[in-house]
Protein backbone atom coordinates (compact mmCIF):
# COMPACT_ATOMS: atom_id res chain seq x y z
CA UNK A 1 0.00 0.00 0.00
CA UNK A 2 1.43 3.37 -1.05
CA UNK A 3 1.28 6.21 1.48
CA UNK A 4 0.67 9.77 0.25
CA UNK A 5 1.62 12.69 2.44
CA UNK A 6 -0.89 15.57 2.41
CA UNK A 7 0.83 18.96 2.33
CA UNK A 8 -1.47 21.91 2.95
CA UNK A 9 -2.27 25.05 4.89
CA UNK A 10 -3.70 23.70 8.11
CA UNK A 11 -1.88 23.08 11.40
CA UNK A 12 0.04 26.36 11.41
CA UNK A 13 -2.78 28.76 10.59
CA UNK A 14 -2.18 31.71 12.90
CA UNK A 15 -5.65 31.45 14.38
CA UNK A 16 -9.04 29.79 13.91
CA UNK A 17 -9.68 28.47 10.41
CA UNK A 18 -12.29 25.72 10.29
CA UNK A 19 -12.04 25.40 6.52
CA UNK A 20 -8.31 24.66 6.52
CA UNK A 21 -8.75 21.90 9.11
CA UNK A 22 -11.78 20.37 7.47
CA UNK A 23 -10.47 20.40 3.91
CA UNK A 24 -7.42 18.43 5.08
CA UNK A 25 -9.58 16.01 7.10
CA UNK A 26 -11.94 15.49 4.18
CA UNK A 27 -9.10 14.85 1.72
CA UNK A 28 -7.55 12.44 4.23
CA UNK A 29 -10.84 10.54 4.44
CA UNK A 30 -11.48 10.65 0.69
CA UNK A 31 -8.07 9.22 -0.25
CA UNK A 32 -8.43 6.40 2.26
CA UNK A 33 -11.96 5.66 1.06
CA UNK A 34 -10.87 5.66 -2.56
CA UNK A 35 -7.63 3.77 -2.08
CA UNK A 36 -8.88 0.71 -0.22
CA UNK A 37 -5.85 -1.59 -0.49
CA UNK A 38 -3.94 0.51 -3.03
CA UNK A 39 -3.05 3.62 -1.05
CA UNK A 40 -3.66 5.64 2.08
CA UNK A 41 -3.01 9.21 3.19
CA UNK A 42 -1.03 10.79 6.00
CA UNK A 43 -1.22 14.41 7.17
CA UNK A 44 2.25 15.92 7.07
CA UNK A 45 3.04 18.14 10.05
CA UNK A 46 4.59 20.82 7.85
CA UNK A 47 5.16 24.48 8.55
CA UNK A 48 6.09 26.69 5.56
CA UNK A 49 8.79 29.30 6.02
CA UNK A 50 6.33 32.17 5.89
CA UNK A 51 4.50 30.85 8.98
CA UNK A 52 7.45 29.63 11.05
CA UNK A 53 7.64 32.76 13.21
CA UNK A 54 3.87 32.96 13.82
CA UNK A 55 2.60 32.27 17.33
CA UNK A 56 -0.95 30.86 17.23
CA UNK A 57 -1.43 31.71 20.89
CA UNK A 58 -0.52 35.36 20.29
CA UNK A 59 -1.64 35.92 16.68
CA UNK A 60 -2.06 39.69 16.94
CA UNK A 61 1.74 40.03 17.14
CA UNK A 62 2.11 38.76 13.57
CA UNK A 63 -1.18 39.71 11.97
CA UNK A 64 -1.18 40.38 8.25
CA UNK A 65 -4.17 42.66 8.82
CA UNK A 66 -2.81 46.13 9.55
CA UNK A 67 -6.21 47.55 10.49
CA UNK A 68 -5.84 48.74 14.08
CA UNK A 69 -9.42 47.87 15.03
CA UNK A 70 -8.96 44.29 13.80
CA UNK A 71 -5.71 43.99 15.72
CA UNK A 72 -7.36 45.29 18.86
CA UNK A 73 -10.24 42.83 18.52
CA UNK A 74 -7.76 39.99 18.03
CA UNK A 75 -5.95 40.92 21.21
CA UNK A 76 -9.19 41.18 23.19
CA UNK A 77 -10.31 37.79 21.85
CA UNK A 78 -7.14 36.02 23.04
CA UNK A 79 -8.84 33.95 25.80
CA UNK A 80 -11.21 32.40 23.25
CA UNK A 81 -8.37 32.00 20.72
CA UNK A 82 -6.28 30.08 23.24
CA UNK A 83 -9.18 27.83 24.20
CA UNK A 84 -9.88 27.26 20.53
CA UNK A 85 -6.21 26.47 19.84
CA UNK A 86 -6.29 23.58 22.31
CA UNK A 87 -9.32 22.11 20.56
CA UNK A 88 -7.75 22.42 17.12
CA UNK A 89 -4.51 20.90 18.38
CA UNK A 90 -6.41 17.90 19.74
CA UNK A 91 -8.32 17.55 16.44
CA UNK A 92 -5.12 17.48 14.39
CA UNK A 93 -3.60 14.90 16.72
CA UNK A 94 -6.60 12.59 17.06
CA UNK A 95 -8.52 12.81 13.78
CA UNK A 96 -5.68 12.00 11.37
CA UNK A 97 -2.95 9.54 10.64
CA UNK A 98 -0.20 12.13 11.06
CA UNK A 99 3.57 12.17 10.69
CA UNK A 100 5.45 11.45 13.88
CA UNK A 101 7.82 14.38 13.33
CA UNK A 102 7.44 18.08 12.60
CA UNK A 103 8.83 19.21 9.23
CA UNK A 104 10.19 22.46 7.85
CA UNK A 105 12.49 23.33 4.96
CA UNK A 106 15.45 22.34 7.15
CA UNK A 107 14.52 18.66 7.61
CA UNK A 108 11.98 17.92 4.87
CA UNK A 109 14.38 15.62 2.97
CA UNK A 110 14.26 13.14 5.85
CA UNK A 111 10.48 12.77 5.60
CA UNK A 112 10.07 9.92 3.07
CA UNK A 113 12.39 7.56 4.90
CA UNK A 114 11.33 8.59 8.40
CA UNK A 115 7.58 8.35 7.74
CA UNK A 116 7.37 5.78 4.93
CA UNK A 117 5.85 8.23 2.47
CA UNK A 118 5.79 7.17 -1.20
CA UNK A 119 4.35 10.34 -2.77
CA UNK A 120 2.69 13.67 -2.03
CA UNK A 121 -0.65 15.41 -2.48
CA UNK A 122 -0.47 19.20 -2.34
CA UNK A 123 -3.80 20.80 -1.52
CA UNK A 124 -6.33 22.15 -0.96
CA UNK A 125 -6.75 25.84 -0.03
CA UNK A 126 -4.90 28.83 -1.51
CA UNK A 127 -1.48 27.16 -1.44
CA UNK A 128 -0.78 28.33 -5.01
CA UNK A 129 -1.30 32.00 -4.15
CA UNK A 130 2.12 33.74 -4.16
CA UNK A 131 0.56 36.81 -2.56
CA UNK A 132 -0.06 34.72 0.56
CA UNK A 133 2.75 32.15 0.69
CA UNK A 134 5.24 33.04 -2.01
CA UNK A 135 6.26 29.95 -3.99
CA UNK A 136 6.60 27.64 -1.01
CA UNK A 137 8.66 24.53 -1.81
CA UNK A 138 6.25 22.27 0.08
CA UNK A 139 3.14 23.65 -1.53
CA UNK A 140 4.63 23.45 -5.04
CA UNK A 141 6.31 20.04 -4.57
CA UNK A 142 9.70 21.65 -5.07
CA UNK A 143 11.76 19.93 -2.40
CA UNK A 144 14.17 17.41 -4.02
CA UNK A 145 12.38 14.43 -2.48
CA UNK A 146 9.04 15.72 -3.79
CA UNK A 147 10.46 16.07 -7.30
CA UNK A 148 11.98 12.59 -7.01
CA UNK A 149 8.82 10.92 -5.72
CA UNK A 150 5.46 11.30 -7.47
CA UNK A 151 3.55 14.45 -6.47
CA UNK A 152 0.10 15.68 -7.47
CA UNK A 153 -2.04 18.69 -6.56
CA UNK A 154 -5.68 18.36 -5.57
CA UNK A 155 -7.99 21.40 -5.31
CA UNK A 156 -5.05 23.78 -5.02
CA UNK A 157 -6.19 27.37 -5.37
CA UNK A 158 -4.56 30.52 -6.71
CA UNK A 159 -7.08 32.63 -4.82
CA UNK A 160 -7.18 36.14 -6.24
CA UNK A 161 -3.43 36.20 -6.93
CA UNK A 162 -1.84 38.70 -9.29
CA UNK A 163 1.08 37.65 -11.52
CA UNK A 164 3.73 39.52 -13.47
CA UNK A 165 6.39 38.27 -15.89
CA UNK A 166 8.73 37.25 -13.07
CA UNK A 167 6.16 35.37 -11.02
CA UNK A 168 4.68 33.70 -14.11
CA UNK A 169 8.17 32.42 -14.94
CA UNK A 170 8.58 30.93 -11.46
CA UNK A 171 5.09 29.44 -11.60
CA UNK A 172 5.82 27.76 -14.92
CA UNK A 173 8.87 26.06 -13.42
CA UNK A 174 7.02 24.92 -10.30
CA UNK A 175 4.13 23.42 -12.27
CA UNK A 176 6.53 20.91 -13.83
CA UNK A 177 6.88 19.20 -10.44
CA UNK A 178 3.44 17.59 -10.66
CA UNK A 179 2.16 14.49 -12.42
CA UNK A 180 -1.41 15.82 -12.37
CA UNK A 181 -3.03 19.04 -11.15
CA UNK A 182 -6.55 19.47 -9.80
CA UNK A 183 -7.47 23.14 -9.33
CA UNK A 184 -10.27 24.33 -7.08
CA UNK A 185 -11.36 27.21 -9.33
CA UNK A 186 -11.68 27.53 -13.09
CA UNK A 187 -9.82 30.81 -13.50
CA UNK A 188 -6.30 29.40 -13.96
CA UNK A 189 -7.20 26.06 -15.55
CA UNK A 190 -6.58 27.18 -19.18
CA UNK A 191 -3.24 28.75 -18.26
CA UNK A 192 -2.01 25.68 -16.35
CA UNK A 193 -3.16 23.36 -19.14
CA UNK A 194 -1.20 25.37 -21.68
CA UNK A 195 1.99 25.35 -19.57
CA UNK A 196 2.13 21.69 -18.56
CA UNK A 197 1.89 18.29 -20.21
CA UNK A 198 -0.04 16.56 -17.43
CA UNK A 199 -3.77 16.14 -16.70
CA UNK A 200 -5.33 19.38 -15.36
CA UNK A 201 -8.94 19.72 -14.23
CA UNK A 202 -11.20 21.83 -12.03
CA UNK A 203 -12.33 19.81 -8.99
CA UNK A 204 -14.48 20.26 -5.89
CA UNK A 205 -12.99 21.41 -2.62
CA UNK A 206 -12.23 18.26 -0.54
CA UNK A 207 -15.04 19.10 1.91
CA UNK A 208 -17.51 18.35 -0.91
CA UNK A 209 -16.00 14.93 -1.63
CA UNK A 210 -17.79 13.63 1.46
CA UNK A 211 -21.53 13.48 2.02
CA UNK A 212 -23.13 15.25 4.99
CA UNK A 213 -23.62 11.83 6.63
CA UNK A 214 -19.88 11.15 6.49
CA UNK A 215 -19.23 14.08 8.85
CA UNK A 216 -21.40 12.53 11.56
CA UNK A 217 -18.47 10.97 13.52
CA UNK A 218 -16.93 14.40 14.13
CA UNK A 219 -20.04 16.53 14.75
CA UNK A 220 -20.49 17.59 18.37
CA UNK A 221 -23.81 17.45 20.16
CA UNK A 222 -26.16 20.45 19.74
CA UNK A 223 -24.61 23.50 21.41
CA UNK A 224 -27.64 25.75 21.89
CA UNK A 225 -31.11 24.79 23.13
CA UNK A 226 -32.95 27.79 21.67
CA UNK A 227 -33.60 28.40 17.98
CA UNK A 228 -30.71 30.49 16.66
CA UNK A 229 -29.13 32.15 13.66
CA UNK A 230 -25.40 31.57 13.20
CA UNK A 231 -23.39 34.66 12.24
CA UNK A 232 -20.02 33.38 11.01
CA UNK A 233 -17.73 36.22 9.98
CA UNK A 234 -14.23 35.69 8.62
CA UNK A 235 -13.99 39.48 8.43
CA UNK A 236 -16.27 42.01 10.10
CA UNK A 237 -18.99 43.44 7.88
CA UNK A 238 -21.45 45.91 9.40
CA UNK A 239 -24.08 45.24 6.72
CA UNK A 240 -23.81 41.50 7.32
CA UNK A 241 -24.28 41.96 11.06
CA UNK A 242 -27.24 44.25 10.51
CA UNK A 243 -28.83 41.74 8.13
CA UNK A 244 -28.39 38.91 10.64
CA UNK A 245 -29.97 41.00 13.38
CA UNK A 246 -32.91 41.88 11.14
CA UNK A 247 -33.59 38.21 10.38
CA UNK A 248 -33.17 37.10 13.98
CA UNK A 249 -35.54 39.77 15.28
CA UNK A 250 -38.14 38.95 12.64
CA UNK A 251 -38.12 35.22 13.41
CA UNK A 252 -37.47 35.33 17.15
CA UNK A 253 -34.06 33.64 16.96
CA UNK A 254 -31.04 34.04 19.20
CA UNK A 255 -27.79 35.04 17.44
CA UNK A 256 -24.75 32.81 17.88
CA UNK A 257 -21.67 34.63 16.58
CA UNK A 258 -18.29 33.25 15.52
CA UNK A 259 -16.11 36.26 14.78
CA UNK A 260 -12.97 37.99 15.92
CA UNK A 261 -14.58 39.95 18.71
CA UNK A 262 -14.29 39.53 22.44
CA UNK A 263 -17.94 40.27 23.03
CA UNK A 264 -21.12 41.53 21.51
CA UNK A 265 -22.89 41.48 24.85
CA UNK A 266 -24.56 44.83 24.27
CA UNK A 267 -26.57 43.16 21.49
CA UNK A 268 -27.06 39.89 23.31
CA UNK A 269 -25.09 37.74 20.85
CA UNK A 270 -23.83 34.39 22.11
CA UNK A 271 -20.12 34.51 21.26
CA UNK A 272 -18.53 31.19 20.20
CA UNK A 273 -15.09 31.99 18.82
CA UNK A 274 -13.91 29.30 21.22
CA UNK A 275 -15.70 26.61 19.19
CA UNK A 276 -13.59 23.71 17.99
CA UNK A 277 -13.99 21.98 14.63
CA UNK A 278 -16.63 19.55 15.89
CA UNK A 279 -18.58 22.33 17.61
CA UNK A 280 -18.45 24.50 14.49
CA UNK A 281 -20.03 21.72 12.43
CA UNK A 282 -22.76 21.32 15.05
CA UNK A 283 -23.47 25.05 15.12
CA UNK A 284 -23.91 25.11 11.34
CA UNK A 285 -25.97 21.93 11.20
CA UNK A 286 -28.47 22.88 13.91
CA UNK A 287 -28.87 26.58 13.05
CA UNK A 288 -32.16 27.84 11.68
CA UNK A 289 -30.19 30.12 9.38
CA UNK A 290 -26.56 31.03 8.64
CA UNK A 291 -25.25 34.46 7.64
CA UNK A 292 -21.61 34.31 6.59
CA UNK A 293 -18.81 35.60 4.37
CA UNK A 294 -16.88 32.33 4.55
CA UNK A 295 -16.25 29.95 1.63
CA UNK A 296 -16.54 26.93 3.91
CA UNK A 297 -19.47 28.50 5.74
CA UNK A 298 -21.30 28.27 2.41
CA UNK A 299 -20.16 24.67 1.87
CA UNK A 300 -21.26 23.32 5.22
CA UNK A 301 -24.54 25.22 5.19
CA UNK A 302 -25.22 23.55 1.85
CA UNK A 303 -24.04 20.14 3.06
CA UNK A 304 -26.38 20.26 6.08
CA UNK A 305 -29.25 21.93 4.16
CA UNK A 306 -29.20 24.95 6.45
CA UNK A 307 -30.66 28.08 4.77
CA UNK A 308 -28.03 30.79 4.39
CA UNK A 309 -27.04 34.14 2.94
CA UNK A 310 -23.46 35.03 2.10
CA UNK A 311 -21.86 38.46 1.87
CA UNK A 312 -18.93 39.54 -0.26
CA UNK A 313 -15.48 39.61 1.30
CA UNK A 314 -12.26 41.28 0.23
CA UNK A 315 -9.81 38.98 -1.60
CA UNK A 316 -12.30 36.08 -1.64
CA UNK A 317 -14.69 37.15 -4.38
CA UNK A 318 -13.52 34.75 -7.09
CA UNK A 319 -13.75 31.55 -5.09
CA UNK A 320 -17.09 32.43 -3.47
CA UNK A 321 -18.71 33.54 -6.74
CA UNK A 322 -17.59 30.39 -8.55
CA UNK A 323 -18.75 28.12 -5.73
CA UNK A 324 -22.20 29.72 -5.68
CA UNK A 325 -22.47 29.49 -9.46
CA UNK A 326 -21.55 25.80 -9.52
CA UNK A 327 -24.14 25.01 -6.85
CA UNK A 328 -26.84 27.17 -8.46
CA UNK A 329 -26.93 29.54 -5.49
CA UNK A 330 -25.89 32.91 -6.91
CA UNK A 331 -29.08 34.46 -5.55
CA UNK A 332 -27.86 33.79 -2.00
CA UNK A 333 -25.12 36.43 -2.30
CA UNK A 334 -25.37 40.01 -1.04
CA UNK A 335 -22.98 42.94 -1.26
CA UNK A 336 -24.93 45.35 0.97
CA UNK A 337 -27.75 45.43 3.49
CA UNK A 338 -31.31 44.74 2.45
CA UNK A 339 -34.46 43.79 4.30
CA UNK A 340 -35.36 41.35 1.56
CA UNK A 341 -35.49 37.66 2.47
CA UNK A 342 -34.42 35.09 -0.07
CA UNK A 343 -36.73 32.38 -1.41
CA UNK A 344 -36.38 28.91 0.05
CA UNK A 345 -33.30 27.08 -1.27
CA UNK A 346 -33.93 23.95 -3.30
CA UNK A 347 -31.38 21.82 -1.47
CA UNK A 348 -32.31 18.70 -3.43
CA UNK A 349 -31.14 20.50 -6.57
CA UNK A 350 -28.01 21.72 -4.79
CA UNK A 351 -27.13 18.23 -3.62
CA UNK A 352 -27.65 16.86 -7.12
CA UNK A 353 -25.09 19.37 -8.40
CA UNK A 354 -22.71 18.54 -5.57
CA UNK A 355 -23.08 14.81 -6.30
CA UNK A 356 -22.28 15.32 -9.99
CA UNK A 357 -19.18 17.35 -9.14
CA UNK A 358 -18.21 14.83 -6.47
CA UNK A 359 -18.27 11.96 -8.95
CA UNK A 360 -16.13 13.88 -11.45
CA UNK A 361 -13.70 15.02 -8.74
CA UNK A 362 -13.35 11.54 -7.26
CA UNK A 363 -12.64 10.25 -10.74
CA UNK A 364 -9.86 12.79 -11.23
CA UNK A 365 -8.38 12.17 -7.77
CA UNK A 366 -8.25 8.43 -8.47
CA UNK A 367 -6.61 9.12 -11.85
CA UNK A 368 -4.00 11.33 -10.14
CA UNK A 369 -3.10 8.74 -7.54
CA UNK A 370 -3.05 5.85 -10.03
CA UNK A 371 -0.53 7.85 -12.09
CA UNK A 372 1.76 7.68 -9.06
CA UNK A 373 1.65 3.93 -8.54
Amino acid sequence: MNTFGIISYNIYCNFTNYGSALQSWALHQAVNKLGQKKYRSMLVDYCPNILKDKDPLNPFKNMWDKDEQSRKMCELTLPAIRENYKKFDRFYKEAFLRTQNHYTAENFETLPQSEGVDGFICGSDTIFCPDEFGFDDGYFANFPCMRRLPSVAYAASFGDANFDDTTYSILNQRLQNFRAIGLREDRMVPYVQSHTHVPVQQVWDPTLLLTAQEYTPIIAAPQIEEDYLLLYARRYNADMERYAEMLAKKHGWEIVEISLRATNAEKGHIMRYDAGVEEFLSLVKHAKYVVTNSFHGIIFSSQFKTPFTTFTREQCGNKIDELLFRMGLTECRLSSYTEREFPEIDFDMVHQRIAQGREQSFGFLEKELDLCL
